[in-house]
């Protein structure tokens, strides 16, 4: 079997775009985007983890809020104001980014090229581990795929230990097939499972913009046929979403909990 090149295994440099979501409103929790963590507002964690990826070459951030904006501003990102439709609580993801991408071909002396890998961050998502964008765009472009996420493991909220639980009489039922908790017990003999956590999402412009033949189609359509994952450990990725995981993420940011 021939050797495969060195060139296909070098790690890529300053190749990807990174789009920054992070729109003022959330029903969740209110203004999380720009609440403290660790004393610093949380969008800028994320602005700062693209800005340190080392193959991350442009920034930008997308949003509806003057003072994330000017967050945005302070950090080096390039700012994309979004309109209302794309930061309502139904927008999609795929589309602000779309929306993203577009903005900036429109104002760039040179807009970027067909193969630009794309990533996409959170700007409620202040902790991941050092070195996941990397990782991520690395895969995306070694092998080709349409796209990369970071999956976390599930732990103990394994889909086999899933149940129904009917309100009224209580009886309780397997989510799927016949046996409760499939026969399992005991956590270490949960066969492997994870689940997409927020950390990174990398994604090839044709994917994004809808061009890869057979994809298939619904709301993931954007995430192309050859969709990959790189893996982080349990709780290395905090995603702000209530009360609960912003104190988690204080604690961690400030080595509370590490």
């Amino acid at each position: 079997m021939p050797a495969t090149p060195a060139s296909e295994h070098r790690p890529a440099d300053r190749v990807a775009l990174a789009i920054v979501l992070a729109r003022g409103g959330s029903k969740g929790l209110p203004r999380k985007n720009a609440l403290p963590v660790a004393g610093v507002p949380c969008v800028v964690w994320t602005l700062r983890a693209a800005r340190g990826a080392r193959t991350v070459a442009r920034v930008a951030l997308s949003t509806d809020d003057p003072e994330l904006a000017s967050l945005g501003r302070a950090e080096g990102a390039e700012i994309i104001d979004r309109p209302a439709d794309l930061a309502a609580d139904s927008a999609r993801v795929d589309d602000a980014a779309r929306h993203a991408v577009e903005a900036l071909d429109a104002t760039a002396a040179t807009p970027a090229g067909a193969r630009t890998p794309i990533v996409i961050l959170y700007g409620n998502v202040p902790v991941r581990p050092a070195g996941l964008i990397d990782r991520a765009v690395d895969l995306l472009v070694r092998t080709g795929a349409d796209s990369v996420q970071s999956y976390a493991p599930v732990g103990k909220h394994h889909p086999w230990w899933t149940a129904r639980v009917d309100p009224a009489s209580g009886a309780v039922r397997p989510w799927e097939g016949d046996v409760l908790n499939h026969g399992v017990y005991r956590r270490q003999d949960l066969p492997p499972a994870h689940i997409p956590d927020g950390g990174v999402l990398v994604v090839a412009r044709a994917a994004l913009f809808d061009r890869v033949p057979g994809a298939p189609p619904g709301p993931h359509a954007f995430l192309g046929r050859d969709r990959r994952g790189v893996l982080t450990g349990e709780g290395e990725v905090v995603d702000i979403d209530s009360a609960v995981d912003l104190a988690v993420a204080d604690a961690i940011l400030r080595g509370g909990a590490r």
